[in-house]
């Protein structure tokens, strides 16, 4: 059985991981959603908890039979290694995510050669998707339909309306 992690913070989870964690899903047999614990991205904090990511990463692919969610925190590899991935995928959207997960890849392939990195390149609706950008548009009052699914919309709504 092969199984793959599609790693991240997902703070919050888009339709462009979702294209990736469903994409993975019909190359692999088993793929874990591993959610990062990392309090600090870009220099700043999450606006979702980990249980909060975990959550509505679980909802949005719960009609996928091989996909499971589980949080992290510590070094990916080792993670990958108590799960017995073969492999990681990653989504691409555009060079400058090459050029960082080029590197990632290469760190990993240091730290576990035997897990190997698998790229998918992005749909062209996704590719100017990103978490950062979800947020800071949804805080300003601008609409997110079709960047994120709809739970995630209303997820995103209930926690700037604080």
């Amino acid at each position: 059985m092969r199984k793959v992690l599609v790693p991240g913070t997902f703070d919050p989870i888009t339709n462009g991981h979702l294209e990736v964690v469903e994409r993975a899903s019909r190359l692999f047999d088993q793929v874990v959603v591993a959610v990062a614990l990392s309090q600090k991205k870009n220099g700043r904090g999450t606006l979702f908890s980990l249980d909060e990511r975990v959550e509505l990463a679980r909802l949005v692919t719960a009609q996928l039979g091989n996909v499971e969610v589980m949080p992290f925190e510590g070094l990916l590899v080792d993670f990958a290694e108590r799960q017995g991935a073969c492999a990681f995928v990653k989504g691409l959207r555009a060079t400058t995510d090459f050029e960082y997960e080029f590197q990632m890849a290469a760190l990993n392939y240091r730290q576990a050669p035997q897990l190997e990195t698998v790229f998918v390149t992005a749909s062209p609706g996704n590719t100017y998707i990103s978490s950062s950008i979800v947020k800071e548009l949804a805080s300003m009052g601008g609409s997110v339909e079709g960047m994120v699914p709809p739970i995630v919309e209303e997820a995103l709504r209930a926690k700037l309306a604080r």
